[in-house]
């Protein structure tokens, strides 16, 4: 029947192959465990263990006193060249063997194969053939086995060679039995596995709470998924019905543009012909005059006295001009007035469509593309940043307290260290942190008028906080707002408060500031590109104070 089943090569081939060379058997023998290897390599393997005078075999671990007496296993050894001669090989595939990046199995000989296992307890690690005795082995079925390691070493004691069970938790490190007993002794200590069991646990809540943070943050990418789609969708319209409106405000223009032209230009036609018409008149009335003075003439050059009485008569009296009184000479001119009409027009669309330009540029940036949350102040207080005043910055004339996260103004010079940073033109001050992400911070300010403001680190220090082009500011007082960059001051209309929201998305490069009292009001948003990180600052003038508050 063995011989019928000889194709099974995967079971058969294991059964006549040597566990310490994994080669076909040489000179079978057979120990008095039952397991057969190589004549050679069991005595190879015995001749290492002379020195305990302890013989064991390789697989299940038993041992023999005195070392056994080998015999070649005339059967195992006819049926293993019966084998040889069907052109079996037993040698396993080249994958079985352990490489560079595999772990050996501790118990091979020669060429080590892979290891399937790692064992704990031993510790070691076993390759199929190997581990099979800590199935068999009773004691050995309580091991512990796991996928192979490379760092079972680090299982064991360094001081005491010995497996580090145990886990001392004032020392936070594992340890061995015997460390109980000198430099871990009276220290707080349990079984390592106890102490697995309820760091697992933890770790098991602290993935729950990872995988719901997961979960709800999935959700949130798929709302800002669903928030781009609506965007996308939103601002292609926008742009195709204002692109309508417009083509329609130029066609409305051009036919307007068109029937001034066209009155003009008929108005300029009956115009011409009125004068022509004048004129032909005119200069027929001329020729017949100049015929009756070629007549009256030549009655004057008659000598004779009676002809020139007789021919008198007959000339018939000058008529008045029926033309003259009805030419109106107007001043040169004519159509000025149209003109005059039309650049009014031009100036009164200008300042509509100024107007029109800024509310619409305030429309496009209140679009709130950046998250859902920051529709309310909750939202924007997930971006608060603690800020704090830079006493290096703060001009002389500026008094620092609460932590530097208070400004006063005060007559009184403060006896700050010269300092490349420091203001000297205004009393002002730039924050220590440099804003270069998402950031929410507020201004809580007193009777006076203050500056809430961003700026670049290399601002002019002579120069205030929105003159120049390397700052951005809102000037606050009881009468209301106004926003400075650049020289340029543009009034802001809402509800006075005293304390002003600040947000930034600094790679958006958006700027936007709010009234802040039960609700949040945008007084003012700036779109722009931001070239450098930016800071905080505040300048207070007259008496006054202001204070970074943390929002709450």
């Amino acid at each position: 029947m063995f011989l019928l089943n000889i194709d099974q090569r995967g079971v058969q081939m294991d059964k006549i192959s040597c566990s310490i060379c994994l080669d076909l058997l040489k000179d079978p023998v057979t120990i008095p465990c039952g397991h057969s290897y190589c004549m050679n390599c069991i005595n190879d393997h015995w001749d290492g263990e002379d020195q305990r005078r302890n013989y064991s075999c390789p697989q299940c671990q038993k041992e023999f006193t005195p070392r056994p007496v080998l015999e070649k296993n005339i059967t195992l050894d006819v049926l293993v060249e019966d084998l040889k001669k069907t052109g079996l090989q037993a040698a396993p595939a080249d994958h079985c063997y352990a490489g560079p990046e595999d772990v050996a199995c501790d118990v091979c000989n020669g060429r080590k194969r892979k290891a399937v296992k790692s064992c704990l307890s031993c510790p070691a690690s076993y390759c199929e053939d190997h581990l099979q005795h800590h199935y068999d082995a009773p004691p050995l079925k309580r091991h512990k086995l796991v996928d192979p390691s490379k760092t079972l070493q680090d299982n064991i004691c360094s001081r005491h060679d010995e497996v580090m069970k145990i886990f001392c938790r004032t020392d936070q490190q594992c340890i061995c039995y015997l460390c109980t007993m000198d430099e871990h002794k009276g220290h707080e200590t349990v079984p390592a596995a106890t102490d697995v069991t309820e760091k697992q646990k933890k770790l098991q809540e602290s993935r729950q709470q990872i995988h719901q943070r997961i979960q709800d943050q999935e959700k949130d990418v798929k709302l800002l998924q669903q928030e781009v789609e609506t965007i996308n969708v939103s601002a292609d319209k926008a742009v195709e019905d204002s692109e309508k409106i417009f083509t329609e405000l130029i066609r409305l223009l051009q036919k307007r543009s068109s029937e001034v032209k066209q009155q003009i230009r008929s108005q300029q036609e009956t115009e011409v012909s009125r004068v022509k018409d004048v004129q032909e008149k005119l200069e027929q009335e001329i020729t017949e005059l100049k015929r009756k003075d070629a007549e009256l003439e030549q009655l004057s050059h008659t000598e004779d006295h009676t002809q020139f009485l007789l021919n008198y008569p007959s000339l018939p009296a000058l008529s008045e001009s029926t033309h003259s009184s009805s030419i109106n000479i107007r001043p040169l001119r004519h159509f000025e007035d149209v003109t005059a009409a039309v650049t009014e027009l031009r100036d009164k669309l200008q300042d509509v469509l100024r107007d029109s330009w800024t509310n619409i540029e305030l429309k496009i940036t209140e679009v709130d593309a950046l998250l859902p949350g920051l529709k309310t102040r909750d939202g924007f207080l997930k971006y608060s940043q603690k800020i704090t005043l830079d006493p290096n910055t703060a001009h002389r004339n500026v008094l620092l307290s609460k932590r530097n996260r208070k400004v006063t103004r005060t007559n009184q010079q403060q006896f700050y260290p010269d300092h490349p940073d420091r203001f000297t033109g205004c009393s002002q001050a730039l924050s220590r942190e440099s804003l270069t992400g998402r950031c929410y911070w507020e201004v809580s300010s007193r009777v006076g008028e203050i500056y809430v403001a961003v700026s670049y680190k290399n601002i002019s220090k002579t120069g205030g906080f929105g003159f120049n082009d390397k700052s951005w500011s809102l000037r606050c007082d009881t009468q209301g707002y106004i926003f400075c960059h650049n020289n340029i001051l543009t009034p802001v209309p809402g509800p006075v408060s005293s304390r002003i929201g600040v947000y930034l998305d600094h790679r958006a490069g958006i700027l936007s500031f709010y009234s802040v009292s039960e609700t949040m009001t945008l007084l003012h948003r700036v779109q722009t590109r931001f070239t450098q990180p930016l800071y905080a600052g505040i300048c207070v003038y007259y008496a006054s104070s202001a204070e970074l508050i943390e929002p709450k």
